[in-house]
């Protein structure tokens, strides 16, 4: 009988996939996530060019570590990265109880940057290697989107409450996030490890080299979705940044930024789990041409309009993520293997990160002059365009004759 490196067979793999949708609860239930743009504003004195040059360094965090913790955790196992990256949860949300200076800030984000760094890549290989184990891997889409649901319905809940938490003391959120990384590194302790990946032929050095450059040289099908991969990234990510203010220059009660913020992130789990549905019913080349336009109509909409209601074309691009992340990683575990698998999913992470690294602070400085509404709209032909052709070399390598789910 095929055994694991924990001794186990593959049937005693199957508590991997509940402990991971739980753990990808906890990970995301981000108690200050919902009003953290305002506590840094407001309790730390932060301009929007320093909140992203914040998050251009969290993102640097990551970046530096990204390949390297895929690589690690491809070597020493998924358990033990995600068993680290728990750790450094607790450590981080720990320094940001005692921050109250830029600094004191971006230690803490520099810490939680590391801890999602080796996050990234390690629970959707371990889903993919559980799946593999015991024959079902070509159920990864709809598994990989009920753990983002998991994750995004974790959000939710955490938002639900941000806004009350944050009324009655504004560093409460932050100690009861503290709790649920504990919680979070109980789960990851009872993972079960599928096989090790096989013994090197050559160094470290050398095998780290050959998953870069099959990453970005070798593989036109894994080069052009890593590609689009980063275009739609960065596409939803910048308005989770804008767009707590935005809602403020509408009006917006702070009271409704909680309940707001859960609704977006529950349309990411809907969508996440939908996924697999929808590219079944459309077909990839459907799909794709859904999240092009959810992008293009979102950005417009937000950048047109200025009412209590307009942030509801925000929940446009909290779809459009839902729906490709599911899409995008069943794309890259195709073209991987066991040795190589977390490596290549922290390379998509990096080239994200990289992009939100080199752009971020050029779209905060845009937002502090022109206002966030003209933000919006420049942005638009930027993202649209570079998206598109990001979508048309993906189609060329990766759809042309092949058959949709």
């Amino acid at each position: 009988m095929h055994t694991t490196a924990d001794g186990g067979a593959p049937d005693q793999l199957r508590g991997n996939i509940r402990r991971l949708y739980l753990f990808s609860f906890l990970k995301m239930m981000l108690f200050p996530m919902a009003i953290i743009t305002l506590f840094w504003k407001d309790h730390i004195g932060l301009s929007l060019t320093d909140i992203m040059l914040l998050q251009g360094a969290f993102s640097l965090a990551s970046l530096c570590l990204e390949y390297p913790s895929g690589y690690i955790s491809d070597r020493l196992g998924y358990r033990f990265s995600l068993n680290l990256a728990s750790a450094l949860g607790v450590a981080g949300w720990a320094v940001y109880t005692l921050a109250g200076s830029f600094a004191g800030v971006l230690l803490a984000e520099i810490m939680l940057g590391i801890s999602f760094a080796f996050i990234s890549g390690s629970d959707s290989a371990l889903l993919f290697e559980t799946l593999r184990a015991r024959g079902k891997e070509l159920d990864y889409r709809q598994h990989d989107g009920a753990m983002t649901a998991c994750a995004q319905t974790g959000e939710a809940v955490g938002a639900l409450f941000a806004g009350l938490l944050y009324s009655m003391a504004p560093l409460l959120p932050f100690f009861i996030q503290i709790a649920v990384w504990l919680l979070a590194l109980l789960v990851t302790a009872r993972l079960r490890e599928p096989e090790a990946a096989p013994a090197l032929t050559h160094s470290h050095l050398q095998e780290a080299l050959v998953t870069w450059n099959l990453a970005w040289r070798d593989s036109p099908r894994l080069r052009s979705t890593i590609l689009l991969a980063t275009g739609l990234g960065l596409a939803s990510f910048y308005p989770v940044w804008l767009i707590q203010p935005y809602m403020q220059q509408c009006g917006l009660p702070l009271s409704w930024f909680g309940p707001v913020w859960a609704g977006a992130n529950l349309t990411v789990a809907l969508f996440s789990v939908a996924s697999h549905k929808v590219g079944i019913r459309l077909g990839d080349r459907g799909l794709l041409l859904s999240l092009l336009l959810l992008t293009i109509i979102g950005y417009l909409g937000l950048g047109l309009t200025g009412g209590l209601f307009s942030f509801l074309f925000y929940y446009l691009l909290t779809a459009m993520r839902g729906l490709q992340g599911p899409f995008i990683r069943q794309f890259l575990q195709k073209e991987s293997a066991r040795h190589n698998r977390a490596s290549l999913l922290s390379l998509k992470a990096l080239a994200f990160r990289l992009g939100f690294v080199v752009t971020a602070p050029a779209v905060g400085m845009a937002a502090d002059a022109f206002g966030i509404r003209a933000t919006f709209l420049l942005l638009t032909p930027l993202i649209a365009g570079a998206a598109l052709l990001a979508a048309i070399s993906f189609v060329r390598r990766n759809l042309t004759g092949a058959p949709t789910p």
